[in-house]
C-alpha cells in the first residue's frame, strides 16, 4: 500500500479520535464505546462501499481501509506497552499499596475464576479441546481499565474503592495476558494431554520474572531521567523508550510476561518519581504520557473495531449460543468475586466494606475492549492454530466484546443512575453549598475594587456589583437552609484538607532543595496515609496515623538488632540519621499548616472547628518536638548540624529567588544570572550531602557527659570508652528479665527504664545504672527492666566493671548509694578487694 494513503488514513483516524471525546460527552457514553462504534461503522461502511459500483475514488478509499496492514503485533508490540505504561504511571500507587491484599486477590483470583468458568462452560458446547476453551476464557477475562475506572471518577464513589478497582483492572490485564500466553503455547505447539498443573507451575515465573525485571528496569530508567533534569526533551524520549525495551527484554530474553514487566516498570517510576524528579519534570512526564496513552487507546480501539465486520462475517446461529454462554459465565464468575470474595475480605478487615450498589456497578461495568480483540486477532493470524479454533475464537471474543460495549456500555450510566450513585451525599451537598457561599463572599470583597482599578464606569460597576450581591445572597441562603454539618464531620473534612496541604508543602520543600529524594518519598507517602487514616477514623485516625509515621519501622528494628547483637552499626547510623532529618524538616512544615487553617479552613468550617484543628496540630507538633528532644539527648550535636544545614539551604533558595527577580526587572542579564546560579548549584550540591552520623564518636561524647565519669582522668576514660558498648532500645524493649543473672552493667546515657520488683515500680533516668547489684551479689534478678522511652545505654562487661570498681572511688560511692536507696546491704571494704 502506498505510504501516502496510509498517512492520509492515519490522519483521518486521529481526527476521529479527537471528535470521539466531545461526542461521548454529548451522548453521555464512555469514550471507548463511542470509539468502538465509530470503528465498526467505518469498517462496515468500507466493506459495503468496496463492493458497490461507485466512482473509483470512493471504492479505492474503501479498499485502502480494508487493506490496512493491521496485525496483532501492531497492537501487542506498539500500542499495548504504551497503554499499560500510561495507566501504571498515572495510578495513585502509594495509596493503592495500603490495599494491596484485596487488589492482588481480585486481580489474580478474578482472572483465574473467570478463565476456568468460561473454559468449562464452553467445553461441552464448542467442540474444542479444554485448553482451547481455557484460552478463550483468558482472552475474555481482560477488562478495559479506563472504562471501569471512569465509572467511579464520574460518580461520588469513595476514593479507596475507586483505587481498588483501578488497581484490579490494571493487574487484571497483566495476569490475563500471561495466562493467555500459556494456553496459547499448549494449543499452538500441540502439547499432548496438557494439565492445568502445568499452568500452575509456569504461571508464577511469568508474573514474578516480569515483575522483577520491570521494577529494576524502572529504577534504572528513573536514575537516567533524574540525570537529564536540564534536558526535558531527552527525559521524555527516554521515558518513551522504557516500556518497549522492558517488554522486549521480558518477552524475548527472559521468557516472562512483557505486560507484567511494563506494569512493574510504570509502577516503579510512579512510586519513586516524586522524590527523584522535580515537580515540573513530573508534570511534563504526566502530560506526555496522558497524550500518548490517549492516542494509543484511541487507535487500538478504532483499528480493532475496523476488523470486527470481518471477524464475525462467517458467524452461525450456534455461535450466538457460544457468545451467550460466554457472557453468562463471565458475569457469573465476576459476580462470585464481587458478592462472595469481597464481602469475605471485608469481614476479615482486608478490604473496605463495599456497598451492594457499588458491587452491581462494578459487575456491569466490566467492559472488554481493545486488548480482548488484539488477543483474538493474534489467534486468527497464527499459522499454528487449527482453522476451527481460529474461527471460534474470533467470533466468540468479538461477540463478547460487542455485548460489553454495546449493551453494558450504553446502559452503564442508566444503571448508575438507577442505583443512585450519581448523587452527592447530604453531607457533601451541604459542604459544597457552604464552599460556594464562602468563595463568592471572598470574590465580592475584591470585585468592586478590581473594577475601579480597571477604570470602568461607576454606574456599570455599581449595577454589576448589585447583581453579583444577589447571587451571593442566594448562595448564602441555600447554605443556611441546607443540611447542618456536625462539627465532628467538619473536623474530619478539615483534617483531610490539612493532610493534603501537608503533602503539597513536602513537594514544595523538595522542589526548593530542602528535602532529599528519599525523604521526600517517605513524607509524601506519610501524608497520603494520613489522609486515608483521617477519612477512616476522624481525629483519632489522624493522630494515630501521625504517631505511626514517627514510630520505629521494620528497617529501624532490624538495624537496631544488627547493631546490638552483631555490632554492625552502618544500617543503624543511616536509619537514625534519616529519623533525625525527618523530624528536623517536619517541624517547619507543621508550623506552616497553622496559616492554612486561618486563611482557608476557618472560612469554610468556622472558628470553633479552626480552633480545634489548631489544638490537634499543636499536639502533633509537641510529639514531634519531644521525639526530637529525645534524639538530641541520645546524639548530642547532630541535630544542630542538620538545623544549620536547613538554614543554609533556605538562604540559598532565597538567594536564587532574588537573582530571578533581578533578571525579571532587567537589572542583570541572563549571562550573569547563569554564572551566579552555577555557584549556587555547587553550594547546593555540597549541602545535599547529609552530615555523617558516627556512632563511635557519639559514644565518646556520651561517656564524657556522664556524671560518673566526668572527673575521670583522660587516659582512663579513653580506655573505658574502648571497653564500653552502645545499646539502643525502643520503648517496650525488655533489657533484663526476672531471674536472669546479669553479666554486664548498664549505664543510662539518655532515655528512661522501668524496674518492677515485688510489685513495686522504680524508674531510672539519665546518669543512673542498673544490673550492678545483682552482678555483685551473684544472684538472679528479682524483677524485670524495660525501656519506657527511646534510650541510649552504655554497657560494661563484668570483668571490666569489677576492675573499674576497684580503681575508681567515685564509682564505688555511686554503687553504695544505689544499694542504700534500694535496701541492699553491701560491704564498702569488700568492693575495694573485688
Amino acid at each position: 500500500m502506498d505510504l501516502v494513503v496510509i498517512v492520509a488514513i492515519v490522519a483521518a483516524l486521529f481526527a476521529v479520535i479527537g471528535l470521539s471525546e466531545p461526542l461521548a460527552a454529548r451522548l453521555r457514553l464512555p469514550a471507548t464505546v463511542v470509539l468502538a462504534l465509530m470503528g465498526i461503522v467505518i469498517g462496515a461502511t468500507a466493506t459495503a462501499l468496496a463492493t458497490l459500483p461507485l466512482p473509483e475514488g470512493i471504492t479505492g478509499a474503501a479498499q485502502a481501509i480494508q487493506d490496512l496492514p493491521i496485525r496483532s503485533n501492531l497492537f501487542l508490540y506498539v500500542f499495548l506497552p504504551t497503554l499499560v505504561f500510561q495507566v501504571a504511571l498515572g495510578i495513585d500507587l502509594r495509596r493503592m499499596l495500603d490495599d494491596w491484599v484485596p487488589i492482588l486477590l481480585l486481580a489474580v483470583v478474578a482472572v483465574g475464576v473467570s478463565t476456568l468458568a468460561v473454559g468449562w462452560a464452553l467445553y461441552p458446547l464448542a467442540g474444542l479441546s479444554l485448553m482451547a476453551c481455557m484460552m478463550i476464557g483468558a482472552i475474555v477475562s481482560t477488562t478495559d481499565p479506563s472504562a471501569v475506572v471512569g465509572i467511579f471518577r464520574a460518580t461520588p464513589a469513595p476514593q479507596r474503592l475507586a483505587r481498588i478497582v483501578e488497581g484490579e483492572s490494571l493487574l487484571n490485564d497483566a495476569a490475563a495476558i500471561a495466562l493467555f500466553g500459556l494456553f496459547f503455547a499448549f494449543v499452538a505447539f500441540g502439547i499432548p494431554n496438557p494439565k492445568l498443573a502445568d499452568v500452575a507451575i509456569q504461571f508464577p515465573w511469568l508474573i514474578a520474572g516480569g515483575g522483577v525485571a520491570g521494577w529494576l528496569s524502572g529504577l534504572l530508567a528513573l536514575w537516567g531521567l533524574s540525570r537529564l533534569e536540564d534536558h526535558p526533551l531527552g527525559q521524555m524520549s527516554l521515558s518513551v523508550a522504557l516500556p518497549y525495551l522492558v517488554f522486549l527484554l521480558s518477552e524475548i530474553l527472559l521468557g516472562a510476561s512483557g505486560v507484567v514487566a511494563v506494569v512493574a516498570a510504570g509502577l516503579a517510576v510512579n512510586f519513586h518519581a516524586p522524590g527523584n524528579l522535580s515537580p515540573q519534570a513530573r508534570a511534563k512526564l504526566g502530560d506526555t504520557w496522558d497524550l500518548l496513552g490517549y492516542w494509543a487507546g484511541g487507535l487500538i480501539f478504532v483499528l480493532a473495531a475496523l476488523l470486527i465486520p470481518g471477524l464475525v462475517a462467517n458467524a452461525r446461529p450456534h455461535d450466538i449460543l457460544l457468545v451467550a454462554v460466554t457472557v453468562l459465565a463471565a458475569l457469573a464468575a465476576r459476580g462470585a468475586i464481587l458478592f462472595g470474595l469481597l464481602p469475605l475480605l471485608g469481614r476479615l478487615r482486608l478490604s473496605p466494606r463495599i456497598e451492594r450498589p457499588y458491587r452491581i456497578a462494578i459487575l456491569w461495568g466490566g467492559l472488554r475492549g481493545a486488548v480482548t480483540l488484539a488477543l483474538a486477532l493474534a489467534i486468527t493470524e497464527s499459522i499454528r492454530i487449527p482453522p476451527d479454533i481460529k474461527r471460534t475464537v474470533g467470533i466468540v471474543a468479538t461477540g463478547f466484546t460487542l455485548f460489553t460495549l454495546i449493551v453494558q456500555g450504553t446502559t452503564l450510566r442508566a444503571v448508575i443512575r438507577w442505583l443512585g450513585l450519581d448523587r452527592l451525599s447530604p453531607l457533601d451537598s451541604a459542604l459544597s453549598a457552604q464552599v460556594v457561599a464562602v468563595a463568592l463572599q471572598s470574590v465580592r470583597e475584591t470585585v468592586s475594587e478590581t473594577a475601579r482599578d480597571l477604570g470602568l464606569a461607576h454606574d456599570i460597576v455599581r449595577d454589576e456589583t448589585k447583581r453579583f450581591a444577589t447571587r451571593v445572597d442566594a448562595a448564602v441562603e441555600q447554605a443556611d437552609e441546607g443540611t447542618k454539618i456536625p462539627d465532628r464531620d467538619r473536623i474530619t473534612l478539615g483534617l483531610v484538607a490539612l493532610a493534603g496541604h501537608e503533602r503539597d508543602l513536602v513537594l514544595d520543600a523538595f522542589r526548593d532543595g530542602f528535602l532529599p529524594a528519599r525523604l521526600a518519598n517517605r513524607m509524601v507517602a506519610d501524608a497520603d496515609r494520613l489522609i486515608e487514616g483521617t477519612r477512616a477514623g476522624g481525629r483519632l485516625g489522624y493522630l494515630n496515623t501521625a504517631r505511626l509515621a514517627q514510630g520505629d519501622g521494620v528497617q529501624m528494628r532490624v538495624a537496631t538488632i544488627l547493631h546490638n547483637r552483631l555490632r554492625i552499626s552502618a544500617p543503624l547510623a543511616r536509619q537514625i540519621a534519616d529519623r533525625f532529618e525527618h523530624l528536623v524538616t517536619l517541624g517547619p512544615i507543621l508550623r506552616a499548616l497553622h496559616e492554612f487553617i486561618d486563611t482557608r479552613i476557618r472560612r469554610i468550617h468556622g472558628k470553633r472547628v479552626g480552633d480545634l484543628l489548631h489544638d490537634l496540630l499543636e499536639r502533633r507538633m509537641d510529639e514531634v518536638e519531644q521525639a526530637l528532644d529525645g534524639m538530641r539527648l541520645q546524639f548530642p550535636g547532630y541535630a544542630e548540624q542538620l538545623e544549620r544545614r536547613l538554614i543554609r539551604q533556605m538562604v540559598l533558595r532565597q538567594e536564587e529567588l532574588e537573582y530571578a527577580a533581578l533578571v525579571e526587572d532587567g537589572l542583570i542579564g541572563p549571562e550573569l544570572r547563569h554564572v551566579l546560579l552555577d555557584g549556587l548549584e555547587k553550594r547546593r550540591a555540597d549541602l545535599s550531602r547529609r552530615p555523617p552520623l558516627d556512632l563511635a564518636l557519639q559514644r565518646e561524647v556520651l561517656v564524657s557527659l556522664f556524671p560518673l565519669f566526668a572527673e575521670m582522668p583522660e587516659d582512663r576514660r579513653k580506655r573505658l570508652i574502648r571497653s564500653m558498648r552502645t545499646h539502643y532500645a525502643a520503648p517496650g524493649t525488655v533489657l533484663l528479665r526476672r531471674d536472669e543473672v546479669p553479666r554486664k552493667v548498664w549505664f543510662i546515657a539518655s532515655g528512661a527504664v522501668e524496674q518492677t520488683r515485688a510489685g513495686q515500680v522504680y524508674r531510672l533516668g539519665r546518669g543512673e545504672m542498673f544490673g550492678h547489684l545483682a552482678l555483685l551479689r551473684r544472684a538472679p534478678r528479682l524483677g524485670q527492666v524495660t525501656a519506657i522511652a527511646h534510650s541510649t545505654l552504655l554497657t560494661l562487661d563484668e570483668s571490666r566493671f569489677l576492675a573499674l570498681l576497684r580503681d575508681d572511688e567515685g564509682l564505688r560511692q555511686a554503687v553504695l548509694e544505689s544499694a542504700r536507696k534500694r535496701g541492699v546491704a553491701l560491704d564498702a571494704k569488700a568492693l575495694e578487694t573485688l
